[in-house]
């Protein structure tokens, strides 16, 4: 079974379009300036999100980018079930990841999203029979990062 997952980000400052789909806020904090009312989203995933430790690492300069995406990577590795609930979003439409970062490029946004399609791919090839495994179940697979 070979099926096209579409996900974007867009920042949480943007104004929300039909296109957006699915809108999640992945941002472990609450952006500054928005209120909670005032965002369109249908959820906010923070569990899928850089741990605390690792995000003031980063934003401290502390570590480096490539650093960091391994180590978030092996973040959501070893908590699996923390992408559950943006697997199961893709599988129902467009998702648009939401965030208050101004660089997307160099933020835990690439990271995510190449988790997010990794992980639908080996549900995926785990289905049988057009019958989508659940919950995810893709255990010490999942380090391929690095």
């Amino acid at each position: 079974m070979t099926t096209s997952y579409s996900i974007k980000f867009k920042r949480v400052y943007d104004a929300a379009e039909d296109s957006d789909g699915i809108r999640i806020l992945v941002d472990r904090l609450w952006p500054r300036g928005v209120k909670k009312e005032a965002l369109s989203h249908q959820d906010w995933c923070k569990d899928a999100c850089p741990s605390n430790e690792l995000r003031k690492s980063y934003h401290a300069k502390e570590i480096d980018y490539e650093r960091f995406a391994k180590r978030y990577f092996d973040e959501l590795s070893a908590n699996p079930d923390n992408l559950t609930p943006l697997l199961r979003y893709a599988r129902q439409s467009q998702v648009t990841l939401l965030s208050a970062v101004k660089t997307f490029e160099y933020s835990h946004l690439p990271v995510l999203k190449h988790a997010m399609i990794e992980a639908l791919k080996l549900e995926d090839q785990q289905a049988d029979d057009d019958k989508l495994s659940s919950p995810v179940c893709f255990g010490k697979d999942f380090n391929y990062w690095g």
